[in-house]
């Protein structure tokens, strides 16, 4: 949603015709103006000749750096709603829900473990404020302003306020954070639940409503899909990802585009289909163009496509492009997505290029390959903090393991398992480790068979308990 369409060039050429008027007043370049809002030149070259939209939030800070007095906020304002009728009229099959059929039985309500003080939280960004920052109500009122918007009917239901979209977004966050310990199909569920609350109001909403609503609709569904995914659930999980890519694109949400096809790509490698492994990995790179953070996550998902099929330089080369992307990462791509920084996107490359380099190794044999992986892996680790994401800490220790096995090290692979896995109750494995410990069994066979026969136990129990979510 960042270049204009021919509906509304007119409404911000105006917009980019006042924001020349007040840089060259200030006394500006288009480089020094860009240096204030982590833009480059282009960028704002853009941006005054029409051909790319900016956020409210850009809006006012241009404002606030040319002292315009309110002037560009207005005009932003003036271009957004001159943009919203023109979005396309609403047929049922824009709000059709992931599954058919009604919500799925069961409260809406579950009551978060967690609930977050501030947003954004856990990648979700407000649908009203963005990355702005506001404050989550408190536990009671939380849940309160939850039932009522859940009660409402469609039709005579209030315009969605500050307070329920700081709730209904806090509470998915927290549903999110109390998902990291495990398949919960309760959890799933609920958020389905409240999925189906708003796209019911999605359907006979105002043009203002809209934007804010299509992007719950957005991050509710894509959260859907990865509770799904986390309980082995890939289709129930891959029909929530793909409507979540509508709604994204209605709101104009790249980030939770981008997210929303890198784990497409993931499920096509878990059901062994790397040609369509890397159709989604292309697109993930595309969904923010120009985007450092968007294209590091495209990279780093063709390589681990490439790595299915034991393409060595096609592999190494997406890899190191991932790892180029990361050195370009500045404050425009900060502000498009919450959850990112240096460190964050770091983990997510170097424990993808792990994850590739691995898988790369296995197919052709390779000890070096695996002892590259083995340093991505341990890199990946080491910035995970030791209280963070605990289910994650799980899969990289396993995936740490796997690369020794692969080196030809099935001893310590050995030893790395055994603490790793008595911590960990077979019923509280997801998916992924599951799939990973599949593969590790296989490698330590015929090596450790005692070993082997216990992560045969382990993948079938998070199997079958996968298959009961």
């Amino acid at each position: 949603m960042q270049t204009t369409t021919a509906h509304e060039p007119g409404h911000w050429r105006e917009f980019g015709a006042r924001l020349r008027h007040w840089r060259r007043r200030a006394g500006l370049t288009q480089a020094q103006l860009g240096a204030g809002i982590g833009y480059d030149h282009t960028a704002v070259s853009k941006i005054e000749h029409g051909t790319r939209r900016v956020t409210p939030r850009i809006a006012d800070r241009l404002d606030e750096l040319l002292g315009a007095g309110g002037d560009l906020r207005t005009a932003c304002h003036r271009a957004e709603t001159a943009e919203l009728p023109a979005l396309a009229p609403f047929t049922p099959g824009l709000t059709r829900p992931p599954l058919p059929g009604g919500p799925p039985a069961g409260p809406a309500w579950t009551a978060p473990a967690r609930p977050p003080l501030l947003l954004p939280d856990y990648g979700l960004l407000c649908p009203l404020h963005g990355a702005a920052g506001c404050a989550v109500p408190e536990p009671l009122e939380l849940a309160a302003l939850h039932a009522q918007f859940c009660a409402d009917e469609p039709a005579g239901a209030p315009p969605l306020d500050a307070a329920t979209a700081h709730a209904l977004t806090g509470l998915l966050a927290a549903h999110l954070r109390s998902g990291e310990t495990g398949s919960h199909p309760a959890l799933a569920a609920a958020v389905e639940r409240t999925l189906h609350a708003v796209l019911a109001r999605l359907a006979t909403a105002t043009a203002a409503q809209r934007r804010p609503l299509a992007r719950l609709a957005a991050e509710h569904a894509h959260a859907a899909g990865v509770l799904r995914m986390q309980g082995g659930r890939n289709a129930t999980a891959m029909a929530c990802f793909d409507r979540a890519l509508t709604w994204a694109e209605l709101a104009g949400d790249q980030a939770t585009q981008v997210a929303a096809l890198s784990d497409m790509s993931t499920l096509a490698r878990l059901d062994g289909d790397p040609v369509a492994a890397l159709g989604y990995a292309r697109e993930t790179g595309r969904a923010a163009p120009g985007r450092h953070w968007s294209g590091a996550m495209g990279q780093i998902g063709r390589a681990r496509a490439y790595a299915l099929t034991g393409e060595v330089r096609a592999t190494v080369r997406h890899i190191g492009r991932a790892r180029l992307h990361l050195d370009h990462i500045g404050a425009g791509d900060e502000a498009d997505a919450p959850w990112l920084s240096i460190a964050s996107m770091r983990l997510r490359v170097e424990s993808g290029a792990a994850a590739a380099l691995r898988d790369l190794a296995a197919a052709v044999d390779d000890p070096r390959l695996a002892r590259r992986a083995l340093t991505a892996a341990e890199t990946a680790l080491h910035l995970l903090g030791p209280a963070q994401l605990p289910t994650a800490r799980l899969l990289f220790t396993v995936r740490v393991a796997d690369c020794h096995a692969c080196a030809h090290d099935p001893q310590t692979a050995v030893e790395l398992l055994g603490p790793a896995l008595e911590a960990s109750p077979a019923e509280a494995l997801p998916a992924l480790v599951g799939y990973e410990l599949r593969g590790l069994r296989e490698r330590l066979a015929a090596h450790r068979p005692e070993v082997s026969r216990r992560l045969v136990e382990l993948a079938e129990y998070s199997s079958l308990a996968s298959g009961r979510s």
